[in-house]
């Protein structure tokens, strides 16, 4: 994380080096919607390029913030400066979560972004509970564990959402254990349950 600019996150004072990995575990739609919405306005505005995937995400809400704050929600998708997809749509391609390809598919991104000129990169990704249903559901956070590896190599600002009212309790101390950063009360703070990704994958 050395010598990486440091960016805003929209949703919270203060500025996190490009590539920190938070959790955001949400107990009701406004707050998810809220700290949706920032992350990707601020990335924008700071010239990132941004990705979002979320199952309820709206493309003609989004829209509308977007006219809100002079931006152009045609122009920036027609670029590709900012992209939403569901949920299901990105992480179950095929009927299955496969680590390996999401991986490839964030540095890519970052990859993509870089050649294209952009400041920086940013995702945010919401996950869902049918992940657990799918072939390689069981990988999801040795996933996430290898998106803090990847981050530390590419300084990509990833945001990571789930709703505590979809997992239980057992899954929702694991989601703490693979993400370094948390956010808490609008502030994003070091997580005390962050096991580091080379003791949780060994």
């Amino acid at each position: 994380m050395n010598h990486r600019r440091n960016v805003s996150l929209g949703f919270t004072e203060g500025t996190v080096p490009a590539g920190t990995h938070i959790c955001q575990i949400f107990n009701d739609d406004d707050e998810r919607n809220d700290v949706l919405v920032r992350f990707i306005l601020s990335g924008l505005r700071a010239s990132e390029r941004v990705t979002c995937f979320s199952e309820r995400a709206n493309a003609a809400e989004l829209e509308t913030v977007f006219t809100a704050h002079d931006l152009s929600y045609a122009q920036l998708t027609a670029s590709e400066a900012f992209s939403l997809a569901p949920t299901s749509k990105v992480y179950f391609e095929g009927g299955q979560f496969d680590p390996e390809r999401m991986l490839e598919r964030l540095a890519c991104f970052y990859d993509e972004g870089v050649a294209q000129g952009y400041v920086g990169s940013r995702i945010l990704g919401e996950m869902i509970p049918e992940v657990h249903e799918l072939p390689g559901g069981s990988r999801l956070f040795e996933y996430e564990a290898r998106i803090s590896l990847l981050l530390q190599r590419l300084p990509l600002t990833a945001v990571c959402q789930y709703d505590a009212r979809s997992f239980d309790g057992a899954t929702i101390l694991d989601v703490l254990r693979v993400h370094p950063m948390m956010l808490v009360r609008g502030s994003v703070v070091h997580n005390p349950f962050f096991i580091p990704p080379e003791v949780f994958l060994a």
